[in-house]
């Protein structure tokens, strides 16, 4: 496992959808592996391919329950809202107040490409929502009610 570097905002490649994940192959494998070990590196919550400078459908998770893989990831539903503090390690200390779905469902890839569906409430519900962004483009900034302020805790 290596530690991949983080791309900051700006970078043309956070702005660009990515490519589905065909095959899992031992680079892939390998991305996933560095994905996780970089999340944990940088204490963050979740960490999208596109934020290691990689156009793929992968994004890796850790809301304190183990690392969740999840390839190729679509939203099946969500319902209610939630508003509260969103961070992101492509904009070091940095936060701004987002409302997204308090609940969400979604069905996604393992790295062994077996398929599953994965349910999540409050902050992961929020990570998924925020790291799903991620493969199509888009930044939490957009989505920031009011501006963005200087973080004081550790972010996503």
């Amino acid at each position: 496992m290596a530690l991949r570097q983080i791309r900051i905002a700006g970078d043309p490649v956070l702005g660009k959808t990515c490519r589905e994940v065909k095959e899992v192959t031992p680079k892939i494998k390998q991305l996933i592996d560095d994905m996780v070990e970089t999340m944990y590196e940088a204490n963050g919550v979740g960490l999208a391919a596109p934020q290691v400078g990689i156009l793929k459908r992968i994004v890796t998770i850790d809301v304190g329950e183990g690392p969740i893989v999840m390839i190729n990831p679509k939203i099946l539903e969500s319902a209610g809202s939630q508003t509260g503090e969103e961070g992101c390690l492509s904009l070091p200390g940095k936060s701004g107040v987002v409302t997204r779905p308090n609940y969400v469902k979604a069905r996604a890839f393992d790295e062994n490409m077996q398929e599953y569906e994965i349910e999540g409430n409050e902050l992961l519900a929020r990570a998924i929502c925020h790291e799903l962004d991620h493969l199509d483009g888009h930044m939490y900034m957009e989505l920031v009610e009011g501006e963005l302020h200087d973080a004081n805790y550790e972010e996503e």
